[in-house]
């Protein structure tokens, strides 16, 4: 069996979305009737078609077929020259398969999303949005990011303030938002301002999105103030003009030896913002000091005590953003890392865990804020698995109110690593998305208040939990 082939032409040009087409000729330089069958081959086969898809050939004779390419206005659609073949099979002699090459160059081209989660925020003193950069081209992305508004009332801190993004991925741009003059009283302002996504010889891209300053003091509590002050001023000017004469009979008299004076109680601590569904608990009274030593009057030094500085958890995050926004809904977590320890707390969907690392999370903290309270679980590795699953712990938490830290998993090294949790809130809906070992992101995950419950992570024994986000709405 002998062929000739050739491709007219061997290189050509396409943009995504549109299509161009090779000629594919072909003569049958044996001395018998051959029917051939054609295939594309390559990373770009997907995107090409041959018409016909067999040929018959007299021997001596020539004939042509059509390669089509089309490929997507995707970033699938890599930009520049990509390879291709097309595989030519003989049905009287199926093993001498003949295998044309040519090279097809694929445009650039740069296209991009951007959005600010959320697009209102609330805050006394600042705000935190988020913007999501979507690079939806097929060539790496390269921005900066800046931010505007009408009289220049913010300040912005943009981090970080230039992206570079590979096709098909996304960047998240954290903001803070400051007002540059605080309202003390008074009802809260809306603040419209704009990020704006600028490309380096391109149209910017602008966002827009609001920022609700509320005012340090509600209105009720300035004319409370007011009221009081005026109150007070009152009762001076009736105390000097109307004060009676009052004389003391009472004489000094001598201390005696060896009386000590009573010193004051110790000040309890504040405690922090109640939960909605719970009483927060008052601090506990000062303990008194040991007298056992030896002889009877005082004089003795005191020994100081250092405090350990309190552990940022769950909880205290969620009770900052509670602070802050006491009629929102919130939840904060943070992840136990094997081989890292706990990680600072995130909030609203930030991501929490590692990416790309290979470490499964042990343990995970969860707090609420405005959902009344959270129950949770954990699915973990079974070594003695039969049926290529996990297994759950034995019993949920109990119903963990507001503001409160809720623990799942272990940190001990020898108890098993995370491959997925379950949870729930009493009110609005609890979101998740989960990012397992060795796949991407999945899609997020959205269930109603108790009873319903949401699950994040796998239930393949041969995963891990690696990071996750987590989210409660109305």
């Amino acid at each position: 069996m002998s062929l000739w082939t050739s491709l007219e032409p061997a290189s050509a040009t396409v943009d995504p979305g549109s299509s161009t087409r090779v000629r594919l000729r072909l003569r049958n330089t044996g001395d018998v009737v051959d029917e051939y069958r054609f295939e594309p081959v390559g990373a770009i086969a997907p995107w090409t078609t041959v018409e016909p898809q067999t040929l018959r050939l007299y021997p001596g004779t020539t004939g042509t077929v059509e390669l089509t390419f089309a490929p997507p206005r995707t970033p699938d659609a890599t930009a520049g020259p990509n390879p291709y073949a097309v595989r030519i099979t003989p049905t009287e002699h199926p093993e001498a398969v003949t295998v044309p090459e040519g090279n097809l160059t694929i445009t650039p081209f740069t296209e991009l999303r951007a959005e600010l989660v959320p697009p209102i925020v609330k805050g006394r003193f600042r705000g935190r949005p988020k913007l999501a950069i979507d690079n939806l081209g097929n060539t790496r992305l390269t921005a900066s990011v800046s931010g505007s508004d009408n009289g220049d009332q913010l300040a912005y801190d943009l981090r970080p303030s230039n992206v570079q993004i590979e096709p098909g991925r996304a960047a998240f741009v954290d903001a803070t938002l400051k007002p540059r003059k605080i309202i003390w009283f008074g009802p809260k302002e809306q603040r419209p301002y704009r990020l704006t996504v600028q490309r380096s010889g391109l149209k910017p891209e602008p966002v827009d999105g609001t920022y609700l300053q509320r005012g340090f003091l509600p209105r009720w509590l300035a004319t409370f103030f007011g009221t009081l002050l005026a109150l007070a001023v009152t009762f001076a000017l009736i105390w000097f003009n109307y004060r009676p004469h009052v004389q003391s009979l009472a004489q000094e008299q001598p201390q005696e030896a060896g009386v000590s004076s009573i010193a004051p109680s110790p000040a309890t601590t504040p405690a922090p913002p109640p939960a909605p569904s719970e009483t927060p608990s008052s601090a506990p009274a000062a303990n008194p000091g040991n007298n056992n030593g030896g002889g009877g009057g005082g004089g003795g030094a005191t020994a100081t005590v250092t405090a350990k500085p309190r552990q940022d958890t769950a909880a205290t995050a969620v009770n900052r953003l509670a602070a802050d926004d006491p009629s929102g809904r919130h939840i904060c977590y943070r992840a136990y890392v094997q081989g890292s320890g706990w990680q600072k707390p995130v909030c609203d969907g930030t991501m929490a865990g590692t990416v790309g690392k290979n470490l499964p999370i042990k343990s995970i903290n969860i707090a609420v804020y405005g959902v009344q309270g959270s129950a949770a679980n954990a699915f973990v590795y079974d070594p003695q698995s039969t049926n290529g699953n996990g297994r759950w712990n034995p019993n949920w938490t109990a119903i963990t109110a507001d503001g409160k830290d809720n623990y799942i998993g272990s940190t001990k090294a020898s108890d098993p690593y995370i491959e997925g949790f379950a949870f729930n809130v009493g009110n609005g809906q609890a979101c998740s998305d989960a990012k397992v070992r060795d796949h991407d992101w999945g899609d997020p995950w959205c269930k109603g208040a108790r009873p319903d419950l949401n699950f994040a992570g796998t239930l393949d024994n041969t995963l891990w939990l690696e990071a996750f986000k987590l989210t409660v709405t109305p």
